[in-house]
């Protein structure tokens, strides 16, 4: 197959094309403009597979290009997976009409092309956010849909929606959204992993660049909750296995003809994992003792969410390998990679 990634520069993203070009199966070309990434990337990516990947630079929410740029100039694409998208909860609150008007503007742009161009594929990357703040724990696949804490979220909750009603409406077509709970990590070579612009929101990239001296301070958000140790639950899982689960999914619509138009996965390890846990197992494996403070909750936040993953274990084949400790190694390994290279003229970011 020929697949196209949006947001191939992207953590997710850029994991998920090592993935199907270390099968060496299928081929991947990329959509990523570059708004909250970095073109090495590539480069990052051909160091660890030896192929090079053509990205197209440019916006998902201009339809003009996209289809005159990428799908008339690539003839026939077999399959989407659809990363591109803003996604830091925080700024989607502060900034709810650029959430709305960028990441859904985006997905129905993709899907005008779909039409237009015969792609037979989609896989859609969605989120456990869509749960909202969740009365029962571990969450499947048939929770109820909540009440979102952000714009972020309900966007995920409408792109859904719209792929749900698209696909049930169009001859040829499967799609799957993949609800991932929190990707964290790096590739286990050391030589991919998250890098965002600015200041990160996640909590793993805070914790490494707080002990590279990259920022001045890490913050608990919120030690107040009903949870064993106060602090917020979240189910962890590793950038890599999250990235296998869209090869599987995808090649899942492509092989089973009866497979029904829309499915829905959760993407989790399955166990909850607090935030003085997180820094616990970074302190582990690092040897580092983190000086953090303690702050308010944020907005947009809840308290406790993890996932029951046994369908896409069941339907996909999909197995996770690695917890915790594994996802904070590998994060300092990378993080220790970027210190190197940028030892001599490192800004911090804080």
């Amino acid at each position: 197959m020929k697949i196209l990634v949006t947001g191939g520069a992207g953590y997710i993203g850029s994991h998920t094309i090592i993935d199907i070009l270390e099968q060496g199966i299928h081929e991947v070309i990329s959509i990523d403009n570059f708004s909250n990434s970095d073109e090495k990337v590539f480069d990052r990516i051909f160091e660890i597979t030896g192929q090079r990947v053509k990205n197209y630079n440019l916006d998902l929410t201009d339809y003009q290009k996209l289809k005159t740029e990428v799908f008339e100039k690539e003839g026939k694409i077999d399959g989407i997976i659809h990363f591109a998208a803003l996604k830091a909860v925080g700024e989607s609150v502060e900034k709810p009409v650029h959430y709305y008007y960028n990441n859904l503007n985006s997905m129905i742009n993709l899907l005008k092309c779909t039409q237009k161009f015969d792609v037979n594929y989609f896989i859609f990357s969605s989120s456990c956010t869509v749960y909202g703040n969740p009365e029962n724990i571990p969450v499947t696949e048939n929770s109820p849909i909540g009440v979102t804490e952000s714009p972020y979220g309900y966007t995920k909750v409408v792109g859904e929606r719209i792929l749900e009603d698209f696909a049930t409406t169009k001859s040829n077509f499967k799609a799957v959204a993949l609800r991932y709970f929190n990707p964290v990590g790096a590739h286990m070579s050391g030589l991919n992993g998250e890098f965002p612009k600015g200041r990160p929101n996640n909590l793993v990239p805070v914790v490494t660049q707080f002990a590279s001296l990259w920022l001045s301070e890490l913050t608990v958000h919120g030690t107040d909750y009903e949870t064993r140790d106060g602090t917020a639950i979240r189910d962890y899982i590793h950038v890599s296995d999250i990235s296998h689960a869209h090869l599987l999914a995808m090649e899942k619509l492509a092989s089973q003809s009866d497979y029904k138009s829309y499915d829905i996965f959760n993407l989790g390890v399955g166990q909850g994992v607090t935030v003085f846990e997180v820094i616990n197992a970074f302190e582990k494996v690092s040897g580092i003792k983190l000086n953090y403070t303690v702050g308010p909750r944020r907005s947009g936040d809840v308290e406790a969410i993890y996932a029951n993953n046994q369908k896409a274990r069941t339907e996909l084949g999909w197995n996770p390998k690695y917890g915790i400790e594994d996802a904070m190694k590998s994060a300092w390994i990378w993080q220790q990679k970027l210190n190197a290279a940028m030892h001599d003229d490192k800004v911090l970011l804080s």
